[in-house]
């Protein structure tokens, strides 16, 4: 079993920056393809951005260029740097740990992110 415990949410204005984390327990993280998504009131859950094994990453059209995912496997770490922070930003941000070979689909309990001024 895995669980996945994020932190770094919280209040900014906007053009600020947030860093979040995502620690991972376990010992498959460094072969699963990792993720960032994030759900608004309102709205549905939807990918942030992902980086696979490999170091491949994909972003979400509106936060390309302004977010930028990374992982460590060393300490089971991913991060999401997010600059230039927009009030759409404004929801909670989920990790997600999913199988590249065999099954498995994790995530985390969320971390709300406020962009507000």
């Amino acid at each position: 079993q895995v669980t996945l415990v994020e932190s770094g949410g919280g209040l900014v204005q906007p053009g600020g920056s947030l860093r979040l984390s995502c620690v991972a327990s376990g010992n498959v993280f460094s072969v699963s393809t990792m993720g960032w998504y994030r759900q608004a009131t309102g709205k549905e859950r939807e990918l942030v951005a992902q980086i696979t094994s490999g170091g491949s990453t994909n972003y979400a059209d509106s936060v390309k260029g302004r977010f930028a995912i990374s992982r460590d496997n060393a300490e089971n770490t991913l991060t999401l740097q997010m600059d230039s922070l927009e009030v759409e930003d404004t929801a909670i941000y989920y990790c997600n740990m999913k199988g590249s070979i065999l099954y498995y689909d994790y995530w985390g309990q969320g971390t709300q992110v406020t962009v507000s001024s």
